[in-house]
């Protein structure tokens, strides 16, 4: 297998809620965030949209790249990403809620999560201006396992419309909330125009991937800077790869 490419996968970029909160794995620090994308610049990485990582992973181009992705649209991700981000000349996909925009994570309130800010609309403008993409996340969270074929397809095809006429560009990535799909939504991802989806499934993106269906590599709390380093520059997560 080559080596492969890692897709690194953030939440929160925040200080996380109190101890014994639901779910507090997902908050990764600002602090902890700007060392990670220091030690990827310092090792000559260069932080990558989904857009621009697809001819590397698809084996068009080589080099010294990574994807960062960051789930769901929170506001923090522009208040303590985004500034670091720039500082290392890296950019990023962050996949939205279309239809929650300026709302908060409500998808998450039975399991007891924390409620958090997400992107406005023209949040989600400032992103995309500062050289940032915006992928699709459906429009409202939705469990894609738990729906019809039909309102699968609606879930797909209005957020990627609501989306393109809030940005008045292409938006032709994608993420499965909670990571939940079957063999049969990749068609209907293909179907809907979207280019890449990204999974929760772990390990690096290979060119044997299918690109409706690529693994990641998550990015917890706990991921301390030994780790993180495996995890990008070893098979570490490969290891993890589903069989």
């Amino acid at each position: 297998m080559t080596m492969g490419i890692p897709i690194l996968t953030y939440h929160h970029t925040q200080a996380a809620p109190p101890r014994g909160s639901a779910m507090r794995s997902l908050w990764v620090t600002p602090d902890a965030f700007a060392s990670q994308m220091r030690w990827l610049h310092r090792l000559g990485y260069q932080g990558l949209t989904m857009s621009a990582l697809l001819p590397y992973v698809r084996g068009e181009k080589t080099g010294r790249v990574v994807g960062i992705t960051l789930d769901d649209g929170y506001l923090s991700n522009l208040q303590h990403a985004l500034p670091v981000l720039k500082r290392y000349g890296f950019s990023a996909t962050c996949y939205v809620v279309s239809g929650m925009l300026g709302q908060t994570n409500a998808w998450d309130a039975k399991q007891g999560i924390t409620q958090t800010p997400l992107m406005t609309e023209k949040d989600i403008h400032t992103w995309v201006r500062e050289g940032m993409e915006i992928g699709s996340h459906t429009c409202t969270h939705a469990d894609l396992t738990q729906l019809s074929t039909t309102d699968v397809q609606q879930e797909l095809l209005k957020s990627k419309h609501d989306l393109e006429n809030i940005l008045q560009r292409d938006v032709t990535q994608f993420c499965y909330p909670f990571g939940r799909f079957l063999p049969a939504h990749e068609g209907l991802v293909r179907e809907a125009g979207y280019l890449a989806a990204t999974t929760t499934h772990r390990g690096r993106a290979h060119a044997n991937d299918r690109t409706t269906a690529l693994p990641r590599v998550p990015v917890v709390r706990s991921t301390h800077s030994i780790q993180f380093l495996l995890k990008v520059m070893t098979g570490y997560e490969d290891g993890k790869r589903a069989g």
